[in-house]
């Protein structure tokens, strides 16, 4: 059975550490073993009831109370409720999501996952649950770190509904913008790529999709196949903060006259100088205020 850290814990629910080791302490929420060096460590099923409370928290139960609840009859008021959360409030079907997954229960997943796109359509779906999923479990803007299987399993399912909404799309019309989408040599993580290749599809625009692993002279030849007028790449590792910016000053060099766009989340932005003519991009926000232009 796959076995979490607290700060785990902390980062599939946005609960901090503190408040978790409370809640245990307090209401005995948690039951979590311990290692020969006495650092706590939790299985999937307490993470899994950890989601469990939190959705029931933010549904406005008393944390007293639904702590207090055996398992069964926690997940018992969780299916309760879906079909009466508000529109507004997606956080349920997060963190819902993230409890399907470290279970492997990939028929629960695909059962929320539908809802969700029956509820808010295919664009806020993606807006509004799974690219918050992807923030929250990881999965978007990965560090140096080992992915564990469940993130691995999520991702997989995440992929094959990804590529069925890119297939969904209508094609580009004749002279619309292109975009030329990659991940650099040695970043593997697309998930991110492919859900700007979703973004960019669904404003009309043409995509050529490289994915991931790119080196450089294959990257020239594309470019100079395809003509896009705007290249788009993902950063994600940052052990080499030097090769990283040396890497920018290439893409600048080789493509002069395309709009560059790197996608990567704000703490690796914060280490890396600007470069002309490459703009950063750090949410869906950003994205589409790009592709609004």
């Amino acid at each position: 059975m796959d076995s979490f850290s607290i700060a785990q814990l902390s980062q599939y629910s946005g609960i901090k550490p503190h408040t978790i080791r409370i809640w245990e302490k307090r209401y005995n929420a948690l039951q979590p073993d311990r290692s020969d060096g006495n650092t706590r460590y939790y299985n999937s099923d307490q993470l899994r009831r950890l989601l469990n409370i939190v959705t029931l928290l933010d549904a406005g139960h008393k944390v007293s109370e639904v702590c207090s609840l055996p398992d069964k009859k926690l997940f018992a008021r969780v299916e309760a409720i879906q079909q009466s959360v508000p529109n507004e409030s997606s956080d349920y079907f997060v963190a819902q999501l993230a409890a399907a997954g470290v279970n492997y229960d990939e028929s629960r997943f695909v059962n929320i996952f539908s809802h969700c796109l029956l509820r808010y359509g295919i664009k806020d779906c993606y807006l509004k649950v799974i690219y918050p999923l992807l923030v929250r479990i990881g999965l978007m803007w990965t560090s140096n770190r080992i992915i564990s299987a469940p993130e691995h399993f999520i991702s997989y399912i995440l992929r094959q509904k990804i590529f069925t909404a890119v297939d969904s799309l209508p094609p580009a019309a004749e002279g619309a913008d292109k975009w030329l989408l990659f991940l650099p040599e040695d970043e593997f993580h697309e998930i991110g790529l492919l859900f700007a290749q979703y973004l960019i599809r669904l404003s009309g625009k043409k995509v050529f999709y490289l994915g991931g692993n790119v080196p450089l002279p294959s990257l020239i030849e594309a470019v100079k196949a395809t003509h896009p007028a705007h290249l788009l790449l993902f950063l994600v590792h940052h052990d080499d903060r030097i090769m990283l910016q040396q890497y920018l000053q290439k893409v600048k060099k080789h493509f002069p006259g395309k709009k560059i766009y790197v996608a990567c989340g704000a703490e690796l932005a914060g280490i890396l100088k600007p470069v002309d003519r490459i703009q950063w991009l750090h949410s869906v926000t950003d994205m589409e205020k790009v592709l609004a232009i």
